[in-house]
């Protein structure tokens, strides 16, 4: 599988498919199946979220666990709840240490990869989903900034194609989400 960089992207010593000074690694061969790449086919990038991902896709439960174990400790002094600290402690650190764990083997899962031919996004813990769409069919892409991504300098990424009113795909929590965009766009304009 031969993994070239983008025309004016990258520098000697840079790995192929890595942002300049992004911090995006190119995950090691055997994250992306090979039966998943056509003959010939010239993989542009291949990024996952950023590690931040774990964390901030957790944020709400994390909220909850939170207002539950002030809830808790509340009834706990009224003595509503028959339950101790230590219970209540562990109770919170197996369900924030579950929540974590599960979001760490998403992003795990989780496989973005431009080629001169297509857009792949690979997911799942579980149950494995592999979408793909052909360059040609993309009509546009759009990143997007939520509030929780623009704190840690994150953006998302969106491709949407003709007769569909929805988005067909996204890559969430990309570091340096404007090059990654950069980098899709130069990639639809040279083999679209």
């Amino acid at each position: 599988m031969r993994v070239p960089a983008v025309e004016g992207v990258g520098r000697p010593g840079q790995l192929p498919g890595q942002l300049p000074g992004a911090g995006v690694v190119v995950p090691a061969p055997g994250i992306l199946p090979e039966q998943l790449l056509q003959d010939g086919e010239i993989i542009i990038l291949m990024l996952k979220p950023s590690l931040w991902a774990v964390l901030l896709e957790s944020l709400a439960f994390l909220t909850w666990v939170l207002i539950l174990l002030l809830l808790g400790l509340t009834l706990q002094q009224m003595g509503w709840l028959p339950l101790r600290h230590t219970d209540l402690s562990v109770m919170v650190v197996v369900a924030v240490g579950g929540r974590l764990l599960w979001q760490f083997l998403d992003w795990l899962s989780r496989v973005y990869v431009l080629t001169d031919r297509r857009v792949l996004v690979v997911r799942g813990v579980v149950r494995v989903q592999v979408f793909e769409c052909a360059l040609k069919r993309i009509q546009h892409t759009t990143t997007t900034f939520n509030l929780r991504e623009r704190l840690f300098g994150l953006g998302s990424l969106s491709f949407h194609t003709a007769g569909v009113p929805v988005t067909e795909a996204t890559w969430r929590m990309l570091a340096r989400p404007l090059q990654v965009h950069h980098i899709v766009v130069q990639t639809l304009n040279r083999y679209r």
